[in-house]
């Protein structure tokens, strides 16, 4: 096993990623601030909804979570230039993770890939050609890394499509209803709106998406549909960048694809001036077992934890139990009808919650489609008529639509979810069942 995974390749691909990645980073960085996201996500909302148990994890008060995008901008481009560069990837994957999880009002798969990738960033040697710090300490310049280098990249790919396409096997996407929904309220778009709305393109989006998927990592890894492959991910990851407007992953993903072309090819296309790596040596390092170990137990966790809404009681559509985390993209479209009513336990005084009086438009499609949210704010409301001086209790009337259907009722509405603690590892029993 040490043979292979330990068997030196040319490095060319990880050096060239490692610029495109931190460029990436930093455009991802500015891009949130100029398109007004951090404003929308992070500053203007009253409070966050961030993941269960990082309640701790808050926005920056006033204006500093502007200076917070900046600085992690900065460290973007000290990734692509190589400068200090395993720090500034660990400063990076550090705050990226904690603006991940510090707010799921804009929960997004390639949000939750990001923070992955950028801590495997800080354990991949990509800064020993082409850098600030190779050229300051000669003796870190190297032409050549290990094939497990090589390995991570592929696989990680790999969990991540192929579960992307496996996600898209069931009848809501099959039947087309997903895409067509989807696509619906694309209409506006200049030049492709209405061909977006033509049946003949739902079969298109919809068993392509699937196919591309879960097919194009063997055929990129394939010499003889490898450019074919490549034609297709171009296509694809710019069609999804133009209508979905998903920021910097269509780019991402189009800069792994270095990983599948020739060593030499790249060499030559992007680092002329570099010689390329032909000894293959095999260098086993002390730390090797521990190496092997922390990422055989990384890929495990990785296939099992998509997996994991299959011992959950229910539709993870219904529930959303187990559905982040879980490369479940663009799976499903959900609109919700939710009253809230808060009881004083003393004076049975009833206040109906007007949503806009404690949310943003973007928080309350949360609060009031997906039950963890909609418990969250329970407790939200709970803690803010504590402050009054009251004890309430706080029940929840909702009703949602999943992929257009009519609308079926969510959450029992006889239990009080102000006194319901958050099962982890359970389903939530006030979750009414689906139909689905």
């Amino acid at each position: 096993m040490n043979k292979i995974l330990f068997r030196h390749i040319d490095n060319s691909a990880l050096i060239v990623f490692r610029i495109c990645f931190g460029l990436l980073c930093f455009l991802e960085s500015v891009g949130a601030i100029a398109t007004g996201w951090v404003h929308s996500t992070l500053i203007k909302p009253q409070f966050t909804f961030s993941f269960i148990g990082f309640e701790w994890l808050q926005p920056l008060p006033g204006n500093l979570m502007y200076v917070y995008y900046v600085v992690m901008g900065v460290f973007g481009l000290l990734i692509m230039i190589g400068y200090k560069y395993r720090w500034s990837a660990l400063a990076f994957a550090v705050m990226w993770t904690a603006t991940y999880l510090m707010q799921k009002s804009s929960y997004n798969n390639h949000y939750y890939l990001l923070c992955f990738l950028s801590f495997l960033m800080v354990l991949l040697p990509a800064h020993h050609y082409a850098s600030v710090d190779a050229r300051q300490q000669p003796k870190l310049k190297r032409i050549s890394m290990p094939f497990w280098v090589w390995l991570v990249i592929i696989l990680q790919l790999f969990v991540v499509y192929t579960y992307g396409a496996i996600a898209k096997i069931y009848p809501d996407w099959l039947n087309t209803t997903v895409i067509e929904i989807l696509m619906n309220g694309k209409k506006h778009y200049y030049l492709i709106g209405d061909v977006l709305q033509e049946k003949w393109m739902h079969y298109i989006l919809t068993y392509g998406g699937i196919l591309f998927d879960g097919l194009v990592v063997p055929l990129l890894l394939w010499k003889p549909t490898r450019k074919l492959a490549f034609a297709a991910s171009i296509f694809f990851h710019l069609f999804n960048s133009i209508v979905f407007q998903v920021g910097i992953f269509p780019y991402l993903s189009l800069a792994f694809c270095l990983f599948f072309f020739s060593t030499k090819t790249i060499n030559k296309l992007f680092l002329k001036r570099k010689p390329h790596y032909e000894a293959a040596e095999i260098i086993v390092p002390k730390y090797a077992t521990i190496l092997v170990t922390v990422f055989s137990v990384y890929f495990v966790i990785q296939v099992l934890l998509p997996l994991r809404h299959h011992l959950i009681e229910d539709n993870v559509l219904w529930t959303e139990e187990g559905h982040r985390m879980s490369w479940r993209m663009m799976l499903r479209t959900k609109s919700g009808k939710t009253n809230y009513r808060v009881i004083d336990k003393e004076t049975n005084a009833v206040t109906t919650i007007k949503l806009d009086d404690y949310l943003t438009k973007k928080q309350q499609r949360g609060a009031t489609t997906k039950p963890d949210v909609i418990w969250q704010f329970a407790q939200h409301l709970k803690k803010d008529f504590a402050r009054q001086g009251k004890d309430v209790k706080i029940y929840v009337s909702a009703y949602v639509s999943v992929n257009g259907r009519p609308f079926k009722q969510l959450i029992n509405p006889e239990i009080d979810l102000a006194s319901v603690p958050w099962e982890t590892f359970k389903h939530g029993d006030w979750i009414l069942p689906s139909e689905l």
